[in-house]
This record gives structure tokens, sequence and C-alpha cells, in this order.
């Protein structure tokens, strides 16, 4: 395997950080970004590093060269075709997820090309996804024999039971109307455009205070695996303690009295 070798080459994930914004850019042009086990570890310790940075407000992920990530690279695993390896390969994949969802950041896909198998995954992982006009969707694996069972989690997740049962069974690609249509992603830009639309989504949450977003991505997702009534409990102990604390009550009462909330950078 040559991983390794490529890893110490070049970095298969850039970080810039700009205005509380850090762009993580998946970076195998040459191979399309597909992923393969040291773009992962690179990718986790970005991830790890950026949810304990705090002067990073937002993440958006991205990719270098034509592409955003055809998922896993084939060809890697089928030079490693034991369950040692392939069992590491997909743990370590399900764990950058599950740091996206994690992490006290948005997250933000930013979408061009193609996203299929696990570039389709990070799009159905991550919080918001914008994509370009051209950009296509798949969970292609069932095209080659593989079922895309890690892909399934965040996409059935994303879209409604038969849409993802669709996309999961037949392996056709989406549109980037379609993906916004079926909720796969929050908006379509122009190519021309993909930057700044990204930019604009990642700004209309700078301006919030930093531990709500924080709580309030911890509360999203909690109480999507809860009863209705476990949600509601949970909901109402989230929003006494949020209306109790300090960037609350500056915000309810910088409403009341009609000016701009003065919340900690």
């Amino acid at each position: 395997m040559d991983a390794p070798l490529e890893s110490a080459m070049q970095p298969l994930v850039l970080r810039n950080d700009a205005q509380g914004i850090a762009t993580l850019t998946l970076n195998r042009p040459a191979q399309f970004n597909a992923v393969n086990v040291a773009m992962l570890i690179d990718l986790q310790e970005a991830l790890d590093a950026v949810a304990n940075d705090p002067a990073i407000r937002v993440v958006v992920i991205a990719g270098a060269g034509r592409v955003f990530s055809p998922g896993h690279d084939l060809k890697e695993m089928l030079s490693n075709s034991n369950e040692t390896f392939v069992g590491d390969l997909f743990r370590r994949c399900c764990d950058v997820m599950m740091t996206m969802q994690a992490m006290p950041q948005p997250v933000i896909a930013k979408v061009h090309g193609i996203a299929t198998a696990a570039g389709c995954q990070i799009v159905a992982a991550a919080d918001l996804a914008v994509a370009a006009a051209d950009a296509r969707f798949a969970t292609s694996g069932i095209n080659f024999g593989l079922f895309c069972a890690t892909p399934g989690v965040p996409v059935s997740r994303n879209i409604s039971r038969k849409r993802a049962f669709e996309m999961l069974f037949t392996g056709a690609f989406i549109d980037a109307p379609t993906a916004l249509d079926w909720g796969l992603i929050n908006r379509v830009a122009s190519a021309e455009n993909l930057d700044r639309e990204t930019q604009a989504l990642a700004r209309q949450m700078m301006d919030k205070p930093r531990a709500v977003i924080a709580t309030g991505k911890r509360f999203f997702y909690r109480q999507l695996e809860l009863t209705t009534a476990k949600a509601y409990e949970d909901a109402t102990a989230v929003i006494t303690g949020n209306m109790l604390d300090d960037d609350a009550q500056e915000g309810v009462a910088a409403f009341v009295a009609k000016r701009k909330p003065h919340w900690p950078a």
C-alpha cells in the first residue's frame, strides 16, 4: 500500500483559516480525492484540531481539483482485501462522520463535480451542504457489488425512506436540483458563485453566540434519536438552561431594548 508514502509527500487534507472559518480541503486531486486510510487519518486529525480551536466558528469541507470525492479508494481496498484492513478503514470513516456531528462548530460541505459513496456520505454527515449546479450525487457501490451500508446511515437520516432506498439500491446519480428537493443539500449555486454562497451561509452563523451554537448542535442530533415525549423533556431542560445563561439574557434584553446584542467574540 502506497498511502503512507503519499501522505509523507503531501498533506491529504489542507487547512485554511480565514475570519473564523476553517476550510478543510480533501487533497488527492490526481485520484479525484478518493478516500484512503491516510486521508482519513489526516481528516480526523484536522477535525479534532478544529473542534478544539476557539477561533473557529464554522467548518467547510471541500475537495481539490475537478470533483469533491468519488468515495473510498477501491484500488487500496482491493490490494488489502482482509478483514483487519477493511474493517479498520470503515471504522475510521465512521469515526470521522461521528466527529463531524459531535464537534461544536457547524460543518458545511462545499460540493462540486461528483460526491459518490463515501463522498456522498461526507455530504450527508455534514450539518449543511452547498453544491454547484452541475454537481451529482450517488451511493453507487451497488453497481459493483458493494452495498453502501455506511453511507446509507447519514443518507437515510437526511432524505425520505423511499428516496434513500432508491439511491442505495439503484446506485443512480441525482443532480443538484434533485438533491436540493430531496433534502440532501441546502443550496445550489452556479460554479462561479459556489464559494460566495458557501461563505454567505457560514456567515449567517458567525454572529451567533458560540456556546449556544454548540449546545444547540448537541441537542439537535441527540433529540433525533429520542421519542417525541423524551425529546420534549430534553428540550425543556436545554432551553431552560439556555434562557438563564448570559448569552440569552443579553440577547433577549437587547431585543427588548431594540439594540444589537453584545456577545463574547
